[in-house]
C-alpha cells in the first residue's frame, strides 16, 4: 500500500486517448516516465477494429517526449510465439506467432521498441499472462514494451502469477535501472576582442611598447 500512495504521488498527468488506450506521466528522476497503457481487440474482431487501436497509440505518442522513458504496456491480445524476431521477441515466449502478433511485432519493428518479457530465461510459471476458463490452456498475451535505447537499463521482466487480482489475466512486471554518464563542462578558450584594439590607439602603443621590451 505505501509503494501505491508513493507511485500516486509521482503521478503528473494522464489523457485517456480512447477506452482502449491512456497515457500517464509520472514524474521521476533522472528521467519522467511515460506509460501507455493499452487493451487491444480480441483476436477475432475486425481488422479495421484492430488498425484502429494502433492508430490510437501511435496518437497516444503524441503526448511523449524522446527525451522521456517510455512503457507501453498491457493486454495486446497476440501472441507471439517463442522465436526471435530480430531485437523485437526473444526466444523466451510461448506457443506460435498469430496474425495479431505479428502486427504487433511490425509495430514495434517501425518504432524501434522491444518486447521485455520476452527476453528474459523465467520459469515456466512467469511466462504465461492469461489463462481461459477453468485453466484449460495458458498464454502469453500481455506485454510490457518500450524503446531500444533502453534495453540495457532492463534488469528483467517477468509475470506474478501468485498475485490475487482476481482476474483470468496476471500482472506483468519490468525492472530496469539507469546509469547516466556525468558530463564533463568543456573549458571555455579566452577571447580577445580584436576590434578593441583598432579603436583605442594608446592601448596598441602600450602592447607595441610591451612587446619590443
Amino acid at each position: 500500500m505505501k509503494d501505491d500512495v508513493t507511485t500516486a504521488k509521482c503521478l503528473g498527468s494522464w489523457y485517456p486517448i480512447s477506452d482502449r488506450v491512456v497515457v500517464a506521466k509520472l514524474v521521476a528522476k533522472p528521467l519522467n516516465l511515460k506509460i501507455v497503457q493499452v487493451y487491444a481487440p480480441t483476436s477475432d474482431s475486425e481488422n479495421v477494429e484492430v488498425e484502429k487501436f494502433y492508430e490510437e497509440i501511435e496518437k497516444a505518442k503524441g503526448y511523449l517526449q524522446s527525451r522521456d522513458m517510455i512503457r507501453v504496456m498491457g493486454d495486446f491480445n497476440a501472441k507471439v510465439g517463442d522465436e526471435r524476431v530480430e531485437d523485437v521477441v526473444g526466444p523466451s515466449g510461448i506457443g506460435t506467432v498469430n496474425e495479431r502478433g505479428n502486427r504487433l511485432i511490425v509495430w514495434c519493428q517501425i518504432n524501434d521498441f522491444i518486447i521485455t518479457n520476452t527476453w528474459y530465461q523465467n520459469l515456466s510459471r512467469r511466462q504465461w499472462t492469461w489463462k481461459s476458463p477453468g485453466d484449460r490452456s495458458r498464454n502469453k498475451i500481455d506485454y510490457i514494451v518500450t524503446h531500444k535505447r533502453f534495453r540495457n537499463a532492463v534488469k528483467t521482466s517477468k509475470s506474478l502469477p501468485r498475485a490475487d487480482c482476481d482476474s483470468d489475466h496476471i500482472p506483468v512486471t519490468c525492472k530496469f535501472e539507469i546509469k547516466l554518464k556525468k558530463l564533463r563542462k568543456a573549458k571555455a578558450n579566452p577571447k580577445f576582442q580584436m576590434d578593441l584594439l583598432k579603436s583605442d590607439e594608446k592601448l596598441k602603443d602600450k602592447i607595441v611598447i610591451a612587446s619590443q621590451m
